[in-house]
């Protein structure tokens, strides 16, 4: 199983916030699943963390990497999936990120259901 993790879930997990919901927790604890975080998720916490509108761990790249998450880059194949999503949604950082859940068969952890009207598979919650 592939999960790939929306920015607040991100952010839940990696300051134990009780938001968190245990389904995911339990999918993010799991050794056996892939935990993937998008390079337009840090991209979005850092312009946000920037505008003082997110706090976020100063650390935060150290602290994906010790997690061992998988990191995703952003690709040519992303951004024209994502540019081609119909506009349910206008975020151009969750965009990216159901584009990339898509192409890469992958389940989002997200508490946004807004995701769920481009038939990507969303971690119950």
């Amino acid at each position: 199983m592939k999960v790939l993790l929306d920015t607040h879930m991100l952010l839940w997990w990696l300051s134990d916030d009780r938001r968190l919901p245990t389904p995911v927790a339990d999918v993010v604890a799991d050794g056996s699943v892939d935990v993937a975080v998008s390079a337009a998720t840090v991209w979005e916490i850092g312009i946000k963390r920037a505008l003082g509108k997110l706090r976020a761990p100063a650390d935060l790249l150290e602290q994906i990497r010790e997690q061992q998450f998988t990191p995703w880059p952003i690709t040519l194949e992303d951004g024209a999936a994502a540019a081609e999503l119909p506009r349910h949604h206008e975020d151009p950082f969750d965009r990216v990120i159901i584009a990339q859940a898509r192409l890469r068969s992958a389940t989002l952890a997200s508490v946004d259901r807004r995701f769920g009207a481009y038939g990507v598979p969303l971690l119950e919650t």
